[in-house]
């Protein structure tokens, strides 16, 4: 009787198992300001989303950005097949929040699971990029124009950094890396803008 027990403890951890290393992580945040393609496709702003509507919170990717992470083209989903459309440039017509060059602008995350952080990190486009193509490395300013560290302490839920708007005309993307200090993986949010 005790081997036909432990055999059918066995089996019900081997069934198990394979369940509990293929269960999603938990979701943990999206930028509110400037508004994000995912909390665009949460609100209903923009239609044709995909599941990301119901989980801005979850676009979670390798962090490294931009040695490592996503892979161009990729990045606005964190390289995760599943929020594909966040990547797809809808012909550069997302809703874009109006900015202003040198204004001083306060970037806002709202967390649904807070992490031990090693920063958060802001991206810009280039200058003549085309925002009909997808979001590539080559098309960022290589250098985050905010960046602030957190040395592993643990944000609150709403978390804010201000910082000045680089000079820019037309149409951005604004890049927001979450990066976390106790895990292989980082947060990415876009958000489009619009500098007029």
């Amino acid at each position: 009787m005790p081997r036909k027990s432990s055999l059918a403890v066995a089996a019900a951890v081997a069934v198990g198992l394979p369940l509990v290393s293929a269960a999603p992580a938990f979701a943990h945040g999206y930028t509110t300001s400037p508004v994000s393609r995912a909390l665009h496709c949460k609100q209903g702003t923009v239609q044709n989303c995909g599941p990301i509507q119901w989980e801005p919170q979850s676009v979670e990717g390798p962090k490294g950005f931009p040695q490592s992470g996503p892979a161009d083209g990729m990045i606005c989903a964190g390289g995760d097949s599943r929020w594909a459309p966040l990547d797809d440039p809808r012909g550069g017509q997302w809703p874009a929040t109006q900015v202003r060059s040198g204004q001083s602008f306060t970037f806002s995350w709202n967390l649904t699971a807070a992490h031990a952080t090693t920063s958060f990190r802001y991206f810009i486009t280039r200058n003549g990029w085309n925002p009909t193509q997808r979001l590539t490395r080559s098309a960022l300013d290589p250098a985050p124009f905010l960046q602030q560290n957190y040395g592993g302490k643990q944000p609150p839920s709403n978390v804010s950094h201000t910082g000045t708007l680089p000079a820019k005309s037309g149409r951005h993307v604004i890049l927001a890396v979450w990066d976390i200090a106790d895990t292989g993986n980082a947060f990415y949010q876009c958000a489009d803008v619009n500098f007029g």
